[in-house]
């Protein structure tokens, strides 16, 4: 992976530590975020290398940060805040700097992810990020067409790596996921990878607040014929639907029409085989292997 965590200290810290944004170098917030690093810097009376050895990077990867070429990583943002004396403002821009990662498409959602209280997905061609492994992420990154460059894959097998902290975080979000069964079936990157793939649904669907179904392909009523969606409940109980095809996504807002995809997931929930059934038949289909 090339979201490599930044060394402290040494002449070699890199100065292509971090991640590039997927914006052109010089715009979006990764750009804004360079701006305010440059004037906190010079209002200090500080050089790139004076601030590089207080907080422990490279003069050429404070220039890359100031000039919005790489993502600064989170603990850089906390610790140049701190030695700055920015009083909060560089870490105010900490959730937009790090969203800078993803394609432009996803960006709204990844917000909404973070902000999630409940989320229930239905997928129906590949496993839904939150539930990929690297191995998994890489494969279906480098089956694109147009092809991905090497570079633009391992920014974004980092960043949805990235997102799975959801899994870790407190009060735990209700997450909810229905996965068609020729998902689970498709070998894409090859049995090794699918049977990686398997284990981690696993070991996922053992988590009290994940729910992981399946939805098995002899069924002859399913309410998910129109496609794969994503509903994100915030707190207060607003829902928003998320969509995604070929590279292009939509947020339905309207909360009616919200509330029907919602009525949508819980029918196709209850088409699906319950968590424990489902988690079974992931355990048949890895022993299938």
């Amino acid at each position: 992976m090339v979201d490599d965590e930044e060394r402290d200290g040494g002449p070699d810290a890199g100065s292509d530590d971090g991640p590039r944004p997927e914006d052109e170098p010089g715009t979006g917030i990764v750009a804004a975020f360079g701006r305010q690093l440059k004037l906190f810097r010079t209002a200090a009376g500080l050089e790139r290398q004076d601030l590089g050895a207080k907080v422990g990077y490279s003069a050429s990867t404070i220039a890359a940060y100031e000039q919005g070429r790489r993502v600064p990583q989170p603990r850089f943002i906390d610790r140049a805040d701190e030695v700055l004396g920015a009083g909060g403002v560089l870490k105010a821009l900490k959730g937009e700097v790090a969203r800078a990662q993803y394609p432009a498409f996803f960006r709204d959602m990844a917000r909404l992810e973070a902000e999630a209280v409940e989320l229930a997905s239905y997928e129906t061609h590949v496993v839904k990020g939150l539930l990929q492994t690297e191995e998994y992420t890489r494969a279906v990154l480098g089956m694109r067409r147009p092809l991905l460059d090497e570079e633009t894959i391992e920014r974004r097998v980092a960043a949805r790596l990235a997102r799975q902290e959801i899994f870790n975080r407190w009060p735990a979000p209700l997450l909810s996921f229905v996965l068609e069964e020729s998902v689970l079936r498709h070998p894409l990157g090859g049995t090794a990878v699918l049977r990686g793939q398997l284990e981690q649904l696993l070991l996922i669907g053992e988590k009290r607040n994940v729910e992981i179904q399946v939805m098995p392909t002899d069924r002859e009523d399913n309410a998910g014929v129109d496609g794969p969606f994503t509903v994100v409940t915030r707190k207060g109980g607003d829902q928003i639907v998320y969509m995604e095809v070929q590279g292009r996504s939509s947020l339905v807002t309207d909360r009616e029409e919200a509330r029907l995809h919602a009525a949508r997931y819980g029918i196709i929930r209850s088409q699906a085989l319950t968590p424990r059934e489902s988690l079974r038949f992931v355990e048949k289909l890895l022993g299938e292997l």
